[in-house]
C-alpha cells in the first residue's frame, strides 16, 4: 500500500514497547548469549536446509532448497524486468471491460459509464478458484477459473478524467488523501467513475495452449464496488449491538449496508470463498464547515481510525476526501460520503456510516447472485490480509490478519466450529458458519522471543473499565477492537502488511513495512523493531524506512494456541547501509519495504513484494523469492544504531532475535517494476507453473493533468510494452511463465 495516510499514527495509547520489556529482560546475565560476529552468519544458511527438504511436507506442500535463476539488477526502466528464461503478458488493466456491450478503454478519460462493468483500478491482492464440470469450486486445477482481485485507491483518479479531477468546473486538478483543495461541488460522473473503480474484479479465465486469458461476457464476470449490498453478520447474540451501530438511513435495522472499498491484501478460505480485507478506507468521509460531528464518543471513535472528526473550518481544508459528497444529486450515493450528525437520530442520517466499514467482506467468487459479507466478528480496523492457518480436520481454524498504520497490532481471530474438510465448495454458507463466532486475539510480542494473544472482550477488566474509551458492549469492542487493543497492552508494530503462512510448517510471516523518524529512535527501539538509522544518499530518509519480516509460531502449532515463538525473518536494506544492514544484503538482493508476501505450494518460496519510497533512487520496486527456514535457526544478536535527532547524534544498542542469514543463495531479485508502481498481488496455478502478478499505480508521481503541455508522464506502461492504447499509465495484472514450461523460481 504506497498512499500515505497509513504513515499516520493514529494510536496515542502508552502501551509497553519492548525497550523497557527488554531492559529488564536483560538484566540477567544468562540472557545475553549472543552470536559471535554479528550478521557474518554465512555458515548458518544452511540450517533451513533440512534433510530431505526437497520432497513433499506432511502438509503436503513442497519444499525447495535453493533458487534455480540468476537475481537481477536494479533497474529504473518504465518496463517489467525479469530473469532470463521467462516472459510475461498482460492478463488485464484498469479499465478493460468485462463484456462486449461496454465500449474499449480510451486512456484518455472519455468514457461515459460508470466503470461498475470494468475492471477496476490498483490491481492487489487476488486468488484463482477452479471450477469443475458442475461449475462449483475445486481445489485442483480444472483449467477452467476465476480470478477474484482487490481495486485500492483512487489517488491516481485523475488519470481517469479527461484533464485531471474538476471541481466548481475547474479542471486539472488531482484529488488525494493528502492534497487540501476547494473542493466545490464535484461532477456526478467523475465520482461515480471514482467510486466504482474500487472493491473487487472477478472475471472467469481459460486455459489454452498459448496460456491463460480472461473470458469476455462469462456469466461469472462480476464487478463488488462500494455501492453493493452487503450483509452485516457477526455473533448471533450481540447482533442487535451491532445493528444498532450499523443503522444509517440506507437501512434503519443494521441489517444490510453497502459495498467495499480501499481493498489491499485479501485472504483464501479453506471452503473457497474469497476475503477481500478492507484496509485505508478511513480517508473517504468528511465532515463539512459547520457540520455537527456528533457526540464525544463517536468523535473518540473516528480519531482512533483516523476517520475525520472535527468539521472543516473552511472548504479549503479538505484532506482525505475525493469530495464524493458534495455532488449535488439528491440521493444517497453521495451524500452518505457526509458523516455529520444532521438528523434526531442515526437512522436519518450517515453518521454511522464509518461503522459499516473496516472488515472482512466475504465474496464467493463463483457466485455471482449471493450476497457478500461483513464479518464484524474478525473485527473492525485497517485490515491487511487474512491469511487461514494450516486446516485440522476437528479443529478451530485460526485467520491472521495485520492492522495496516503505523504504531498497531497484528490480530488473530479463531473460529468456535471445528473444520470440517466437507465444507470445501460450501460458499456463503459456510462462511456463516466458521467467520460469525468464533475469538479475536491481538498479539502481545516479549523481548524472550515469545508472545502471547489477548482476548478481545467486554468480560476483561481492562476493557470494560478503559477510560480512553467507554465500551458499551461486546459488539462496541469488535467495531472498536482498536481501543480494546490499546486498553490490553498488545505492542504496537511498525506497519503490519500482508501475512502468509508457510505451507510446510504452518508458521506465519507479518510484512512490517517501515516506519519513520518521529516513531523509530534509537531511544525508541524494541526487541521487534531494533532498528534506528539515517540513509543519508537518496532519499535521506530516517527511522526505519526500509523495514523487515516477522515470523511466528503457534505453541503446539495450534490454532488455539495461546502463546508463541518468534523472531525476525530479514531485515531490508541498501546493500551499503553499514549496521543497518543487518541481514547482509548485497546489490543482488538488497530491498526495501516489504509488502505482499504469500508463499508457494508447488516450491514453498516465500515471495516478497515491496511498495517503496526510501530506496526509489536507485531502483524501482521488486519482487524477490527467499528460501524460508524456520522460526530459531538463527539466533540474538546486538543492533548497533545511530541516528541524528533534532540536530544531536544519539546512538543505543539493541537485542533482537534473528533468523539464520539468507545470503544471494537463499534470496534473490526476481521482477523489477515499471517507474512509479508497487510490486504487489501475487498467486499461482496449482502446477506452479504460472505465476500471477500485480503491478500497481505506474507512474505515482506524475503531476495533475491538464493542459497536456503543462506536464510529462511519469511512466506510459503498459501502453509502451503495446498492450491497450498508448499513454496514461494503468495498473495491471501480469501473467508469467517460464519459457521452458518449468517450475516458477527453481
Amino acid at each position: 500500500m504506497s498512499h500515505k495516510f497509513d504513515d499516520d499514527n493514529c494510536n496515542p495509547s502508552n502501551n509497553e514497547h519492548f525497550q523497557s520489556v527488554l531492559g529488564k529482560a536483560l538484566e540477567n546475565p544468562s540472557r545475553r548469549r549472543m552470536i559471535q560476529g554479528g550478521f557474518g552468519l554465512a555458515a548458518l544458511s544452511t540450517l533451513a536446509m533440512l534433510p530431505g527438504c526437497a520432497s513433499m511436507g506432511q502438509t503436503g506442500a513442497a519444499k525447495t532448497t535453493s533458487l534455480g535463476f540468476p537475481s537481477i539488477d536494479k533497474s529504473l526502466i518504465d518496463s517489467v524486468i525479469l530473469p532470463p528464461g521467462y516472459s510475461y503478458k498482460v492478463l488485464h488493466a484498469s479499465g478493460d471491460p468485462l463484456n462486449r456491450s461496454v465500449a474499449a478503454f480510451s486512456n484518455q478519460g472519455t468514457e461515459t459509464d460508470d466503470w461498475s462493468a470494468r475492471i477496476g483500478d490498483q490491481h492487489d491482492g487476488m486468488d484463482i478458484y477452479y471450477i469443475d464440470a458442475a461449475g462449483k469450486y475445486s481445489d485442483k486445477d480444472t483449467g477452467r477459473a476465476v480470478l477474484s482481485m482487490n481495486h485500492e485507491s483512487s489517488a491516481e483518479a485523475h488519470f481517469l478524467h479527461p484533464q485531471g479531477q474538476t471541481s466548481n468546473g475547474v479542471s486539472g486538478r488531482k484529488f488525494d488523501q493528502f492534497g487540501q483543495w476547494d473542493l466545490g461541488t464535484r461532477p456526478e460522473l467523475e465520482v461515480l467513475k471514482e467510486i466504482n473503480l474500487h472493491g473487487v474484479s472477478v472475471v472467469e479465465l481459460s486455459k489454452t495452449a498459448s496460456g491463460w486469458s480472461y473470458k469476455l461476457d462469462s456469466p461469472l464476470n462480476r464487478r463488488v464496488t462500494p455501492q453493493t449490498p452487503v450483509r452485516i453478520t457477526g455473533p448471533a447474540t450481540h447482533m442487535a449491538d451491532i445493528r444498532a451501530m450499523m443503522s444509517t438511513r440506507y437501512d434503519t435495522s443494521g441489517a444490510t449496508s453497502r459495498g467495499t472499498i480501499n481493498n489491499c491484501g485479501h485472504g483464501k478460505t479453506p471452503w473457497g470463498t474469497y476475503l477481500a480485507c478492507e484496509e485505508n478506507w478511513a480517508m473517504y468521509w468528511q465532515l463539512p464547515v459547520g457540520s455537527n460531528p456528533g457526540d464525544d464518543k463517536a468523535v473518540a471513535s473516528r480519531k482512533r481510525y483516523g476517520v475525520a472528526s472535527a468539521a472543516l473550518t473552511s472548504a479549503i481544508k479538505t484532506e482525505r476526501s475525493q469530495g464524493w459528497h458534495t455532488v449535488s444529486a439528491s440521493d444517497n450515493r453521495f451524500a452518505r460520503w457526509n458523516i455529520a450528525a444532521a438528523g434526531n437520530s442515526a437512522a436519518e442520517d450517515f453518521r454511522n456510516e464509518p461503522n459499516t466499514f473496516g472488515f472482512n467482506l466475504e465474496i464467493d467468487p463463483l457466485a455471482p447472485n449471493s450476497v457478500p459479507a461483513k464479518r464484524v466478528a474478525m473485527g473492525r480496523f485497517a485490515h491487511e490480509a487474512a491469511v487461514c492457518g494450516l486446516p485440522k480436520q476437528g479443529a478451530p481454524l485460526a485467520f491472521y490478519m495485520g492492522d495496516d498504520s503505523r504504531n498497531d497490532y497484528i490480530y488473530k481471530f479463531v473460529s468456535a466450529a471445528n473444520w470440517d474438510a466437507k465444507d470445501i465448495g460450501g460458499g456463503m454458507a459456510a462462511g456463516d458458519k466458521y467467520l460469525s463466532e468464533g475469538k479475536l486475539y491481538v498479539a502481545k510480542f516479549n523481548a524472550d522471543g515469545k508472545g502471547q494473544w489477548l482476548e478481545l472482550t467486554i468480560a476483561d477488566p481492562r476493557i470494560a473499565n478503559y477510560t480512553a474509551y467507554r465500551f458499551a458492549n461486546q459488539a462496541d469492542v469488535l467495531i472498536n477492537a482498536r481501543h480494546a487493543s490499546d486498553a490490553l497492552g498488545a505492542t504496537p508494530m511498525d506497519r503490519p502488511e500482508w501475512g502468509a503462512v508457510n505451507n510446510q510448517n504452518g508458521e506465519i510471516y507479518f510484512a512490517l513495512t517501515n516506519n519513520n523518524a518521529s516513531n523509530r529512535t534509537p531511544t525508541k527501539v524494541n526487541a521487534a523493531n531494533p532498528r534506528a538509522y539515517m540513509d543519508l544518499d537518496g532519499k535521506k530518509s530516517a527511522g526505519n524506512p526500509n523495514g523487515h519480516i516477522i515470523r511466528f509460531k503457534e505453541d503446539g502449532q495450534s490454532a488455539t494456541a495461546m502463546g508463541f515463538a518468534w523472531d525476525i525473518f530479514v531485515f531490508g536494506a541498501e546493500e551499503d547501509a553499514g549496521d543497518a544492514n543487518l541481514s547482509g544484503l548485497t546489490a543482488k538482493n538488497a530491498f526495501s519495504s516489504p509488502d505482499g508476501l504469500w508463499f508457494s505450494k508447488a516450491t514453498g518460496i516465500c515471495w516478497i513484494q515491496t511498495d517503496d519510497g526510501a530506496m526509489t533512487d536507485e531502483t524501482n520496486c521488486m519482487l524477490l523469492a527467499a528460501v524460508p527456514g524456520q522460526v530459531g535457526d538463527g539466533g540474538k544478536v546486538t543492533v548497533n544504531n545511530a541516528m541524528t535527532v533534532s540536530g544531536a547524534q544519539v546512538t543505543g544498542k539493541q537485542d533482537t532475535f534473528i533468523g539464520a542469514a539468507l545470503g544471494e543463495a537463499r534470496l534473490r531479485r526476481f521482477l523489477v517494476a515499471p517507474k512509479g508502481s508497487e510490486v504487489t498481488g501475487i498467486t499461482e496455478t496449482e502446477d506452479g507453473k504460472t505465476l500471477f502478478v500485480n503491478i500497481q499505480h505506474p507512474g505515482e508521481n506524475t503531476p495533475a493533468l491538464g493542459n497536456a503541455a503543462q506536464y510529462t508522464l511519469e511512466s506510459t506502461w503498459p501502453g509502451n510494452v503495446g498492450y491497450g492504447p498508448v499513454g496514461r499509465p494503468r495498473s495491471a495484472t501480469l501473467v508469467i511463465t517460464r519459457n521452458d514450461g518449468g517450475l516458477i523460481g527453481v
